[in-house]
């Protein structure tokens, strides 16, 4: 089954859950979600999935100066991102569920 489709349904989840704990920049929160198991992310998609969460005030943002290379921009979760992965996980464990029991082979 090609996932690529059900990436882009949960792509903001993911986003926000890797930024539950701790802030990140764009390549380290590609690296937390390829880590996680999802290894088919693209980085320009979570780029683009970073610049609308923000864009829709789930996220702020701060830049820190590097000594070795270019400063790096790292976004944290904000009340409303906290409150937006809060929903978006009921709804997901919901929506899991269900389709858990659907899937299920007669014993």
């Amino acid at each position: 089954m090609d996932t690529t489709q059900l990436l882009k349904g949960v792509l903001d989840l993911a986003v926000l859950a890797v930024l539950r704990d701790d802030d990140g920049y764009g390549y380290d929160i590609l690296r937390r979600l390829r880590t996680a198991g999802l290894s088919e992310i693209g980085d320009a998609s979570v780029y683009g999935t970073l610049r609308r969460l923000f864009a829709a005030g789930y996220l702020t943002t701060y830049v820190v100066p590097s000594e070795e290379g270019p400063h790096r921009k790292y976004y944290a979760l904000n009340p409303a991102g906290r409150a937006q992965l809060k929903q978006g996980g009921e709804v997901w464990r919901e929506f899991a569920s269900t389709m858990e029991l659907l899937l299920r082979e007669p014993a």
